[in-house]
């Protein structure tokens, strides 16, 4: 099994999602998160005072696949919906899940994905 972490821009959000259930991958799980890389920060302008904004808001999804032909199929559909071409577009981590309980019904391991 394998856990697959993407930060992507929030406006990508919907399109990775869509991707995703066409590409047969229901769950997952979104957090808003903000970040700091090679996109730097900006300043912006609010009530006649700049400020510099140093984290940017972004979206992490976290999915759990069972094999590796679904961990290729997660990755491709979301590299291909988050892409813009800009900086800041982000990044997919990928590790391996050594266990899962469904808490509901004790299932274990691929039976409770």
């Amino acid at each position: 099994m394998k856990k697959i972490e993407a930060i992507i821009k929030p406006f990508k959000l919907e399109d990775v999602k869509e991707a995703l259930v066409a590409a047969g991958i229901t769950g997952l799980t979104v957090s808003e998160v903000k970040g700091y890389g090679r996109q730097q920060g900006h300043s912006e302008l609010y009530r006649g005072a700049e400020y510099v904004v140093e984290f940017i808001p972004k979206v992490k999804i976290e999915i759990v696949v069972s094999n590796e032909e679904y961990e290729r199929i997660a990755i491709e559909a979301i590299q291909n919906a988050a892409r813009t071409g800009k900086i800041g577009d982000g990044k997919i981590f990928v590790s391996t899940i050594d266990h899962v309980i469904r808490i509901r019904t004790g299932e274990e391991d691929t039976d409770a994905l």
